[in-house]
This record gives structure tokens, sequence and C-alpha cells, in this order.
């Protein structure tokens, strides 16, 4: 079992920064990505990063203003936002993919999941 907590969430306003930060517990070569999920929306994919680093995903809505980073030392992940806009208000979701060899972009390839941290970002 792995344990996966999220921080960092907050309210900003809009063209403001945030960094959220995420730790799994125990040790291995997981691949780490952020999820959100608006009022009202289905959970979509933010960004994601392979267990060396080697890879990143990013969502087209947020490429070029969101940075995924890891410390593999401390099992952490971390979320870089800048240029906030009000769409970007979302309980954000951590997840872990340990078993799962799956499309790093999809939900459901995910094996151990945050319980979120919220950013509200307004106008």
């Amino acid at each position: 079992q792995v344990q996966v907590v999220e921080s960092g969430g907050g309210l900003v306003q809009a063209g403001g920064s945030l960094e959220l930060s995420c730790v799994a517990s125990g040790y291995g070569r997981y691949t780490m990505t952020w999820f959100r999920q608006a009022p009202g929306k289905e959970r979509e994919f933010v960004a994601g990063i392979s267990w060396n680093g080697g890879t990143e995903n990013y969502a087209g809505s947020v490429k070029g203003r969101f940075t995924i980073s890891r410390d593999n030392g401390e099992n952490a992940v971390y979320l870089q936002m800048n240029s906030l806009e009000p769409e970007d208000t979302a309980v954000y979701y951590c997840a872990v993919q340990v078993y799962n060899g799956g499309d790093m972009s999809k939900s459901t390839s995910m094996d151990y999941w945050g319980k979120g941290t919220l950013v509200t970002v307004s106008s």
C-alpha cells in the first residue's frame, strides 16, 4: 500500500503562482502524476513524470504555464503553476503508478491517489 499526500493548495489571484507538493510512501520506480477536477466536471490529467524524470507530459491547457518535477530522494513530486487562470480552479490530485504500465494521462492507469488539495484562482 502506498500512501499519497498532497499539500500546497490555496487561494491565489489570476496571474499568480502556486506550487503543489506530493509525497508518496515507500520506495519504488513510480510514475507520478497530477490530475484535477473542477466543480461539475470530470477529473482530467494535468501533468505526469516518469520515475527517472526522463519523460514529462502535460495537458495542452497547462503547457508552458505548469512545470512538473520530482525528487526521488524524497519520493516527492511538485507542480509549479504560473500564470494561473480562474479556469485552473479545481481540486488537484496526486496519483502514483506502481503496477499499472498504462498511459500516464489516463486516470485508470494510476494505482494510488491522494485525497486532493484545493486550488482557487480568483479573477
